[in-house]
């Protein structure tokens, strides 16, 4: 179990800011964010729609997983701050996005839509591995590879988006819930879905 984080003097306004950002741009809301913009640059309303999918099932299954855990008090609420909890999020990110992949398969959904899932796909599993050794930002990660896609799916213009993907990195340091190097590593990772999106 990793040590505790030292958190550090945030002035109250500053802590309070930082938990904005980190509820509004939590993974759920990004994901789906993210997911209906690739779903309609890559088809249309029909893309819309199976942008949807991606969204219910990479960013909403999960995040009622989560809040079903926390209700039933595995842990505390939606951080799970320790690493040693997380393997079951994972897999189930990963059921989830491979239900939604199967269905996208059968339905002939955009390929820019599939191509985009498998990447997020591959990015949990590193994700997955990451965890086992070391605390890395899932938030971060999440952040990152949605402005990296959207650029690839829809316009380099998206890459200006990597300014709200620092506020969320700012957001988890200051709050005490990763260090500097956990985000930029999860930043990082997010940013290589790319290279998982031009594969697939």
């Amino acid at each position: 179990m990793n040590p505790p984080l030292a958190r550090s003097a945030h002035p109250a306004s500053g802590t309070t800011v930082a938990r904005v950002v980190t509820d509004a741009l939590q993974p759920r809301n990004v994901l789906v964010a993210g997911m209906l913009g690739i779903g309609a640059a890559a088809g249309g309303p029909a893309g819309l729609a199976w942008g949807l999918l991606g969204a219910l099932c990479a960013g909403l299954v999960p995040a009622a997983y989560i809040e079903f855990e926390r209700k039933r008090g595995t842990w505390g609420d939606r951080h799970v701050v320790d690493r040693t909890k997380r393997a079951p999020i994972f897999l189930v990110i990963l059921l989830s996005i491979g239900v939604g992949l199967l269905l996208m398969t059968v339905g002939h959904a955009p390929s820019d839509v599939v191509r985009s899932m498998v990447a997020l796909w591959l990015m949990t599993v590193v994700l997955l591995g990451i965890n086992t050794v070391w605390k890395v930002s899932v938030d971060s990660a999440v952040a990152s590879a949605a402005v990296a896609l959207l650029a690839v799916v829809h316009s380099p213009w998206w890459l200006a988006g990597y300014s709200v993907a620092a506020v969320v990195c700012w957001s988890r340091v200051a709050l005490g819930y990763h260090t500097v190097m956990q985000t930029v590593a999860g930043a990082a990772l997010g940013a290589l879905t790319t290279v998982a999106w031009v594969g697939a």
